[in-house]
Parts: C-alpha cells; sequence; structure tokens
C-alpha cells in the first residue's frame, strides 16, 4: 500500500515526487520514456524563474532531483485506475498496486498536422505554444495555424513582436470569437489566407517557409517564414480511468479546484491535463507542490479531503 501514486513525470509529476520525497510519504513516480514532458521540446527557455537555456537540461535536473529525495520509480503504463475502496493502480504486463491517494499529471498529446518536416522541425521552428515561444521571433516572419480563439489570439501576440504574421485557416469561417477576428483583420501585420490547409514544412536545421493549399482551387503558396505556430488543439485522454472518478470539461480535460483535487477525494490532476487554462513549466510545477501538500493531508488526517469545488 502506497501513500501516493504519481503518474506521469512532467515538470508536475516531477516536483510532485520531490514534494512527497521530503514529507516521506511511501509514495512512487510512475513514467513512460518521456520523461520531461512537454518542456522537453523547448529549446530556448526565457521565463522559468532562475533557468535559461534548452528544456531537456531544466527536465533533468528535476529528474535528479526527484531521485533524490528518494521516491520510487517505476518505468512503465498506466493501463487502469480504480476505487473500489482505496486506488487501484492496474499497470503494464499485470502488476498491480494500491495506493491512498493519486495524482495525475501525464499530460496531454498535441493534435497533429500529419504533413512532411513535422517532426523535423519541431522545436526547431515550429512550436505548438505561442505564448511559450512567441519572443522567441523579434523581427521575424512567422505562422500561426488555426481557426480557434488561441490561434487567432496568437496571430495578435505574435504581430506585436513579430515583422509579418500569416494566419492559416482551412475554413472561411473562424470559430473565435467575432471580436477577435476583428481585430486580427484590423491588423496591418496580419495577412489570414481562408480557405488553406498547411501541407509541408520546409527548411534544413530551421524552418524557412511553409507550404499552403486552398481547400478548393488546390492552388499551393510557399510562405516564407522562420516560425511555425500550430494552434489547432490537444487530445486529453482520461481512457485510464474508472468512468465517475473525474470531471472533464467540453474539450476533455480534467476539471479541478484551486487545490487541485477532482471530484475524487484522494484523486488529485495537475498541469497541461487540467482545465488550468495556462499551460506553463512553472505553473505545472507549482501545481504539483500544491497537489503533493493536499494529498499528505489526506495521508496523514491532518486535513479532511475536503469537497469538489466547481
Amino acid at each position: 500500500m502506497y501513500d501516493l501514486v504519481i503518474v506521469g513525470a512532467g515538470s508536475a509529476g516531477l516536483t510532485a515526487a520531490i514534494y512527497a520525497g521530503r514529507k516521506k510519504l511511501k509514495c512512487v513516480l510512475i513514467t513512460g520514456p518521456n520523461v520531461g514532458g512537454e518542456t522537453n521540446s523547448t529549446n530556448d527557455i526565457q521565463n522559468y524563474p532562475g533557468y535559461e537555456g534548452p528544456g531537456p537540461d531544466l527536465m533533468n535536473r528535476f529528474w535528479e532531483s526527484a531521485k533524490k529525495w528518494g521516491c520510487e520509480i517505476k518505468e512503465t503504463s498506466v493501463k487502469k485506475i480504480t476505487k473500489p475502496k482505496e486506488f487501484k493502480i492496474e499497470l503494464d504486463e499485470g502488476e498491480q498496486i494500491e495506493s491512498k491517494t493519486v495524482i495525475l499529471c501525464y499530460g496531454r498529446e498535441r493534435r497533429k498536422l500529419d504533413i512532411p518536416g513535422e517532426d523535423k522541425f519541431f522545436g526547431r521552428g515550429l512550436s505548438t505554444c505561442t505564448t511559450c515561444d512567441a519572443p522567441l521571433f523579434p523581427n521575424k516572419e512567422t505562422v500561426v495555424i488555426g481557426g480557434g480563439n488561441s490561434a487567432v489570439e496568437g496571430a495578435l501576440e505574435l504581430a506585436s513582436i513579430a515583422k509579418k504574421v500569416y494566419l492559416v485557416h482551412r475554413r472561411n469561417e473562424f470559430r473565435a470569437d467575432e471580436v477577435t477576428v476583428e481585430r486580427a483583420k484590423k491588423n496591418e501585420k496580419i495577412e489570414i489566407l481562408t480557405p488553406f490547409s498547411p501541407v509541408e514544412i520546409k527548411g534544413d536545421k530551421f524552418v524557412s517557409a511553409l507550404v499552403v493549399e486552398h481547400v478548393e482551387t488546390k492552388e499551393k503558396k510557399e510562405l516564407p517564414v522562420q516560425g511555425v505556430f500550430s494552434e489547432i488543439g490537444w487530445i486529453t485522454s482520461t481512457e485510464m480511468l474508472q468512468e465517475g472518478l473525474v470531471e472533464t470539461n467540453k474539450i476533455g480535460e480534467i476539471i479541478v479546484d484551486e487545490f487541485c483535487r477532482t471530484k475524487t477525494p484522494g484523486l488529485f490532476a495537475c498541469g497541461d491535463l487540467t482545465n488550468m487554462p495556462y499551460k506553463q513549466t512553472v505553473i505545472s510545477a507549482g501545481m504539483g507542490a500544491v497537489a503533493t501538500l493536499e494529498a499528505y493531508k489526506v495521508v496523514t488526517g491532518h486535513s479532511a479531503a475536503g469537497e469538489f469545488v466547481k
């Protein structure tokens, strides 16, 4: 019987492991091969306090610190989490463990463009987070792909930094709020291309162009850009969870309160898979700390699990 099971080893999960170790909880961190999570995809972090540099180097520091504080680590994946009384966690190859509390922080998967060059240039000019990486493209030519609020707002943010911004959407109409779309249309730095779809990312070591194709006429254009921002959404999976353990919003994110509590006492979630709107390394790390401190209260009986706050 564990006090705490942590599922995922991004900034949230590794921070949770550090705090659990310091609190002397009997804990286990379950992770697949992607230790470090989404932060690993960023080559130049400039907004994490006290650190500037590659994402993988920062996550390696988290990893070493987590190991230092003694949280057990299982390099495997979770197949199912249920709660008959205590939490039961079924791992790959049939192993089962039990725990008094669980923290979910396994992140989310970006929706892929599925075009040539996507994998090659991810982190080399291709980004899925305008908020994170827009400051890296001052006076550069850039393009944002997507039609929702994140895409249009991203284009507006880029326009305050970059030399030029193309906004590419496969439909004529945007899903984003009308007032936001109007702001983009009035911005002199933003050129809107609809209905166009991206078909190829070009470059050598880094991005140098995006090829787009008109949905109806099949006309192709090559946009000379140094930055490509894919804002077409993310996929958050809850398949491993017993039905009814969590509530999700309309885009599939797990709903938590300010203490990272889900609707099930003792089950916490933090980081990018939650409804926290700001997907940032520093915020995920903070949520991992909060979730562990709350789990400690549940385990020790110093505080009741509390009511879920919608």
